[in-house]
């Protein structure tokens, strides 16, 4: 079996989402997804320059034809190279389950679990509202609770933002009792010192984790912040392959692990990041704010993974781009279940494309009260 052809799809509900399709001459198409959203062209570019290195390869050799688009042009690839890589591997391995008549997942080392649990997304609104939303999701199913870090519109002062995050936990706390779990998502706004201060604040209220309190490009502000609180500390969806987790890993600075399969590298980088996580007693949460395929590529991981702590469900299978996947992954109040077609166990309908045209616009952006840029 030979790769024939590589294809990008850019495609847009709401937001947009990139997807790939590998296709070879023994009829079989993989199709897989890269995650730096709003830089879909990019990614993009980068697919097209890896095209002629991966054309008339075997699909198969997921390993190799990794180790060959990471290193092929010299220069290794970054955050954009490595979600190209991711959306390409992902392919590669729902062909290799599509050839073999199996679902990914038993390529991974089979079951070890038979439902994931999930988080969803509660939106940004005022308190009151955000407490009936977490309400709902609990008599529908969900154990968890995920929600970001109070701004005010377009606005984010940090202290200001510290006080009304940590009213906004207490707040739902209250609402949701006591054995529902409180994911609060700092969405690297904070600077270490007013990270401690949240965290520390949000001892009490006993949160599952905060999700990236500080920003990820000096891993080391992680260990600074470890070392004044007790709150565990989620971290890594911005990170690319498993250098960029090697320091703040090996370092014990962090306590689940955010791994993103759409921009750490796919399947094959994340497998060997996970068995490291496993050295260090440290679960997974992986990141997925996506769609449909990058879903799909989750639920496999964590169907094989035993160092598996949530998933995070940002949209509910089937509701996302249903005439483009018209098969998603099974899902049930608040748990996606094994898929038991072969690979991902999706499909995806290319004559929808044109229902779903690119949304125009970029990444929102937060200013402090003297106008200044900080992290949205």
């Amino acid at each position: 079996m030979k790769i024939t052809a590589i294809n990008t799809h850019i495609v847009g509900e709401g937001r947009n989402f990139f997807f790939v399709t590998v296709e070879t001459d023994a009829g079989i198409t993989g199709v897989g997804e890269g995650g730096i959203s709003w830089r879909e062209d990019a990614m993009a570019g980068f697919v097209h320059a890896l095209t002629p290195s991966l054309i008339g390869q075997n699909p198969m050799r997921t390993e190799h034809l990794w180790q060959l688009m990471l290193r092929c042009g010299f220069f290794p690839g970054g955050r954009i190279g490595a979600a190209a890589i991711s959306a390409i591997d992902i392919a590669l391995w729902d062909i290799k389950g599509k050839a073999l008549g199996v679902p990914c997942y038993e390529l991974l080392g089979g079951l070890v679990r038979d439902r994931v649990v999930c988080y969803p997304h509660v939106p940004d609104d005022n308190f009151a509202a955000m407490a009936e939303d977490s309400v709902r999701h609990v008599e529908a199913g969900w154990k968890f609770i995920r929600f970001n870090l109070p701004s005010e519109g377009d606005r984010l002062e940090p202290r200001r933002a510290v006080r009304q995050g940590v009213e906004l936990v207490s707040t739902l706390r209250d609402a949701v009792g006591p054995e529902i779990e409180l994911i609060i998502d700092v969405h690297t706004r904070l600077d270490p010192s007013d990270a401690v201060t949240l965290c520390r604040e949000l001892e009490p209220l006993r949160p599952f984790f905060v999700e990236d309190p500080v920003r990820c490009e000096n891993p080391a502000a992680i260990g600074r912040l470890r070392q004044h609180t007790a709150v565990p500390i989620a971290m890594g969806e911005q990170w690319a392959t498993k250098w960029e987790f090697r320091e703040a890993l090996e370092n014990d600075w962090f306590d689940f692990a955010r791994i993103d399969l759409c921009n750490v590298g796919g399947f094959t980088e994340t497998q060997k990041i996970i068995g490291w996580c496993e050295t260090h007693y440290i679960p997974i949460a992986l990141h997925n704010p996506l769609g449909p395929v990058s879903t799909a590529a989750c639920l496999h991981v964590d169907l094989a993974t035993s160092n598996f702590a949530v998933q995070e469900c940002a949209r509910i299978p089937g509701v996302v781009l249903a005439d483009l996947f018209p098969v998603q992954v099974p899902f049930e109040n608040g748990f996606m279940l094994p898929p038991d077609k072969p690979g991902l166990g999706i499909e995806f309908d290319e004559s929808a494309l044109s229902r779903y045209p690119r949304v125009e616009g970029d990444c929102p952006r937060l200013s402090r009260d003297d106008g200044s840029f900080t992290n949205w």
